[in-house]
């Protein structure tokens, strides 16, 4: 399907991307994969590229350009380069709209010209092991003690969490009031009482920085809370939707990608004489999953076009999110399937893809919550 979304300054900065990736990522990346972690060296690199603080302001050294295209551009590129390792999105999509949006001039200058360079990296602790989806159940506290906030709780799944130097901390200060006693603390890398524990061993994006952290009496600044103590409730909703379309761009790329490579396959690999695309049966699937691709990617456009126009809402981000990761999950099993026992041998890249796939549907909020939140816009 022609595209009518992207520019031709886009199309620019995607060559970018894919001549950066080519160079700096892919001959590295299955190395990363077995050690369970990239180069930190290598966000230093992305930085130096431009590709990191997209929509900062120039003066932090950022490229000051707030168009999500971008954001989208990048997340396209890395997912058809099979760099599922890069914590990139997370960083550039999830954690800057806290730091540039949220922030005072002294933690902007603090904090923002290593974000852009690679110097610092960042990530978001929302999950613990007891509330996952439900942010306003958190468990891990600030109590102010003059000058400090105290921290104690632990959190889970956290991305980039070993590499990170900076991570904002959903807590609660004032744990009597439910969500509306959440609040934003950025906790710096080596603050005495944070700690990082074991890399967690996941199915999927091996080479993607995934840890436990634990704050125990962890003694932080009161000037690193992010936005209004007990709001962080507020914070977070309404930063969820571009979180949720930056993992829907991921999920129609990797469709995309996985439909392109399985299609590759049926009109080479033979069997009965014939390539296996042309049996009746494998050629309707590819037929399907080419349409749903085709619906997922324009419904898709619209939502970031909407973004971009200050438009998008809660209900329709939800809708984006969950219909293309689930869709993600769907192409992946039918590719699979398709290519037989060569699927599941995890030197074909779509084996990798369908294992990388599956996590779509939960982070970012799952598919069950993405239903609630429509529902309830429906007054139900």
């Amino acid at each position: 399907m022609e595209q009518h979304l992207y520019e031709p300054v886009h199309e620019e900065f995607r060559a970018l991307c894919r001549q950066f990736l080519a160079r700096e990522v892919v001959p590295f990346h299955e190395e990363w994969e077995r050690a369970g972690l990239v180069d930190r060296e290598v966000w230093r690199k992305a930085g130096a590229a431009g590709l990191l603080g997209l929509d900062v302001d120039e003066k932090y050294g950022g490229a000051g350009q707030r168009d999500f295209r971008f954001n989208a551009v990048l997340v396209e590129e890395i997912v058809a380069a099979g760099a599922s390792g890069l914590g990139f999105g997370l960083h550039n999509d999830v954690v800057a709209p806290y730091l540039t949006d949220l922030t005072t001039d002294l933690q902007k200058a603090r904090w923002l010209p290593g974000f852009c360079s690679g110097e610092l990296i960042t990530a978001i602790a929302m999950s613990e092991p007891g509330a996952g989806s439900d942010l306003a159940g958190v468990r891990t506290t600030a109590v102010r003690d003059g000058d400090e906030y105290v921290l104690n709780g632990q959190k889970t799944f956290i991305t980039n969490g070993e590499h990170a130097d900076l991570v904002i901390v959903v807590v609660k200060t004032a744990p009597d009031q439910g969500a509306h006693g959440v609040s934003l603390i950025a906790v710096e890398r080596d603050t005495p009482g944070f700690i990082r524990g074991r890399r967690l061993d996941k199915v999927g994006l091996r080479a993607n920085d995934t840890a436990e952290l634990f704050f125990d009496d962890c003694r932080v600044p009161a000037d690193n809370l992010i936005g209004t103590e007990n709001h962080g409730f507020y914070h977070l909703m309404a930063n969820l939707p571009r979180e949720r379309l930056s993992i829907a761009v991921a999920a129609v790329a990797a469709a995309e990608r996985m439909l392109a490579m399985t299609l590759e396959y049926a009109r080479t690999r033979e069997a009965f004489g014939r390539p296996i695309g042309r049996f009746q049966h494998n050629r309707f699937l590819l037929a399907e999953l080419d349409t749903e691709v085709t619906i997922a990617r324009t419904f898709l456009n619209h939502c970031i076009a909407e973004f971009n126009a200050g438009r998008l809402s809660v209900a329709d981000a939800a809708k984006v999110k969950w219909w293309t990761t689930e869709l993600q999950t769907k192409v992946a099993d039918r590719c699979v399937q398709i290519h037989g026992g060569y699927g599941y041998m995890r030197e074909y890249p779509i084996a990798k893809a369908w294992l990388d796939s599956r996590v779509q549907t939960i982070y970012g909020g799952t598919t069950e919550i993405m239903k609630e939140i429509i529902g309830r816009s429906l007054g139900l």
